[in-house]
């Protein structure tokens, strides 16, 4: 698989502007799809790119699945660290808006596997 282009810090910054009215909790309307695709994904990547490794999986269906954080590789079936969470979850992570320990511990984002925790050492990604 080709590496993927590096994500560029300032279409980082516009996608999540687009969107962050909702996060927010400003705005009652959910961003259009297109708009809330790019911020995720532009957000995991950077994830990807600044944390880079494939011992931890970090999920946001629909949008994307990343692998980070340096440690050992699996190449089968469901990875032994998954972190799992909704677009909006993942967006207030990424904004600082809400911290890892407490999705976690509120359900908003499932953890499974000793590594997944290292994640809050890398969020929040950029506060708006």
């Amino acid at each position: 698989m080709a590496p993927r282009k590096p994500v560029d810090p300032a279409e980082l910054r516009d996608a999540l502007r687009r969107v962050v009215p909702w996060v927010c909790g400003d705005a009652d309307d959910k961003p259009p799809r297109t708009d809330l695709a790019a911020a995720v994904r532009s957000s995991a990547r950077t994830l990807e790119q600044i944390a880079p490794g494939s011992s931890v999986e970090v999920r946001i269906p629909p949008f994307v699945a990343v692998q980070c954080i340096e440690g050992p590789r699996h190449t089968r079936g469901t990875p032994p660290n998954v972190v799992e969470t909704d677009p909006l979850t993942w967006l207030r992570l990424v904004t600082g808006r809400l911290g890892f320990e407490d999705a976690v511990s509120s359900g908003a984002v499932e953890a499974s596997g000793s590594r997944t925790g290292e994640l809050a050492h890398w969020l929040p990604l950029l506060r708006l």
